[in-house]
């Protein structure tokens, strides 16, 4: 406990930046999610083939990867410039959205062709479909992957401490410069990752049970 204790600022600014990280992150890949899944399922062909060319690249990339092309080699492009937090985001966000992504339309397929086909005989627009009739019943059968890729999110945010952002996985290197035992820190890290899951996975019951549907 006294590691705790004795290093209370340094734990609550690397969670809070972790928490921070997670939050930005987590909006922008289910935005960019969402629209990756309408490309994979719209009715163009190109824009099919951009969403799974996407998907499939991003997937199949490392995370350290993505971190380092947007940390190292993004900035000799000079085309915008981020700084390490902002990078972090952005390498988070890039690839979380392939699984989003994927996560949404497994729930797209669940519902019934009848309801698109329905929808275009009362002359709705592919858009209004999705955002009307086909996301709404969607999200109910996704809330349990969707859930399990958010918080792979949240634990995916250490590896951000060794792109220089002082996160909860940056508390071990901080915790050996003061001396104190990182093992005992190191534990009280994974204690705090649980205790901040737990949220999570109470809200995916929440929003299962209220979102049930009889099959």
């Amino acid at each position: 406990m006294g590691v705790l204790t004795r290093n209370l600022d340094l734990f609550v600014a690397h969670f809070g930046e972790t928490l921070r990280l997670f939050a930005f992150s987590a909006v922008i890949s289910l935005l960019a999610g969402v629209f990756l899944a309408m490309l994979r399922v719209s009715p163009v062909p190109v824009f099919r083939g951009v969403g799974t060319l996407y998907v499939t690249v991003v997937r199949n990339t490392p995370l350290t990867l993505v971190f380092v092309f947007f940390v190292f080699a993004y900035p000799y492009l000079e085309i915008i410039k981020f700084e390490f937090f902002t990078a972090a985001v952005v390498a988070l966000s890039i690839y979380t959205s392939a699984f989003v992504c994927e996560v949404v339309r497994s729930g797209i397929n669940t519902v019934p062709v009848g309801q698109a086909e329905a929808s275009r005989a009362l002359g709705l627009t592919f858009t209004q479909m999705i955002g009307s009739i086909v996301l709404p019943q969607a999200m109910r059968s996704v809330v349990p992957p969707m859930v399990s890729t958010f918080i792979a999110l949240l634990k995916n945010t250490t590896v951000a401490a060794g792109f220089s952002v002082r996160e909860a996985g940056a508390i071990r290197d901080a915790l050996s410069e003061a001396g104190e035992s990182t093992l005992v820190g190191m534990l009280w890290v994974a204690g705090i990752f649980v205790l901040l899951v737990l949220p999570l996975t109470f809200l995916q019951r929440v929003l299962e049970k209220r979102w049930s549907v009889a099959r």
